[in-house]
């Protein structure tokens, strides 16, 4: 099992210098999606004070070459603060900053989903439209093995596995418990987690958000993860089929019911538009047929038992892979279910 040399680092020496006094300076750390629409970047800045909203944050800029985002010689790029999350590594009142990238022109980036979700939510904002996201990801060592697997084979088959304890099924804990305590105390609504089918494989669930703050926390919770498996030297892969052969990968009023059905129905007639908006590779990851099911964990679109039973409450879109985007994921609901359009593009609203 490989892991990073910087795990290996004393981390009593570094808690010496953590625990200085900072006087009235606050750092904030800016983190924004990178050219791939799957990886994350960040650098720090200090400010004078703590920032009390998004509103009250300076724009950082930063060199996009080495980001897969620059257009030839316009290699600037900016980073405009959309959400702001208690910084669980150097502690109140230090920041994370979730950040949208716009180019020079101040026009957003290729994969700043982010700017077109929030202006296409908004315009359903009377429906208070309601969102949360299970993550299932695996865990490897910095050799893209996964973690307490065999170096040279496979574990057992399937069946121990899920919701598991024991050191014989359960692998990395430690990990998964630590990220959570970082999770609640930046203030990012996860809801739970669990282990998953494939061992080293987990999930964590963001709770029901209204709008656009699902990805908002989403996105963060990535961040969150990616550094706790830093100091423990491993990483965190969100790859839709991590591991070869036959091991899971990695997927997501009264009456009510009737909406939902009706939702769905409107979504089996845009099977191709969904496919493509729930998956950043264009399909490739997540090409299945359409299929909805009441407590089928097969089917595209789940009603979960008590919905079913209750004729309330909400469903389940499955379709998205691992990788995807949220706010695209999102983007697409909205499109579709409170919009209704129709076809294999979103229509071009005037801005």
């Amino acid at each position: 099992m490989t892991t990073s040399a910087c795990s290996h680092l004393n981390k009593g020496i570094k808690q010496v210098y953590m625990s200085l006094p900072q006087g009235e300076k606050v750092q904030v750390m800016y983190i924004w999606i990178d050219g791939t629409g799957e990886g994350l970047h960040c650098k720090t800045l200090t400010l004078d004070s703590e920032p009390k909203c998004v509103e009250g944050l300076p724009e950082g800029n930063f060199n996009a070459s080495s980001t897969l985002q620059s257009e030839g010689s316009n290699r600037d790029m900016y980073l405009v603060p959309a959400a702001v999350f208690k910084d669980p590594f150097c502690k109140d009142p230090n920041k994370l900053i979730l950040c949208e990238v716009f180019k020079y022109n101040r026009k957003p980036a290729e994969t700043n989903l982010r700017h077109t979700c929030k202006w296409i939510i908004d315009m359903v904002s009377n429906q208070y439209p309601w969102f949360g996201m299970e993550q299932e990801y695996t865990l490897m060592g910095t050799n893209g093995h996964p973690f307490g697997w065999p170096s040279n084979g496979f574990l057992g088959p399937h069946g121990p596995y899920h919701c598991s304890v024991g050191a014989d099924r359960t692998y990395g804990r430690d990990i998964v418990e630590a990220y959570y305590q970082a999770c609640l105390y930046a203030g990012v609504r996860i809801a739970g987690t669990n282990v998953e089918v494939t061992p080293a494989q987990w999930e964590f669930q963001i709770e029901p958000c209204e709008g656009i703050s699902m990805g908002d926390h989403l996105w963060v919770a990535h961040f969150i993860l990616h550094c706790v498996c830093e100091d423990f030297g491993m990483i965190a892969t969100f790859d839709p089929k991590p591991i070869p052969r036959n091991w899971n990968g990695a997927i997501r009023k009264e009456n009510g019911l009737k909406y939902t059905e009706e939702a769905i129905e409107k979504l089996s007639k845009r099977h191709q538009y969904h496919i493509l908006a729930c998956d950043p590779k264009g399909g490739l990851d997540n090409a299945r047929h359409f299929s909805a099911s009441v407590a089928s964990r097969s089917a595209s679109v789940c009603i979960p038992q008590t919905v079913g039973q209750e004729k309330k409450g909400y469903f389940e879109d499955r379709l998205p892979s691992a990788s995807c985007d949220p706010f695209s994921a999102t983007e697409a609901l909205i499109h579709t279910c409170l919009l209704n359009e129709t076809g294999d593009e979103p229509f071009q609203y005037k801005n």
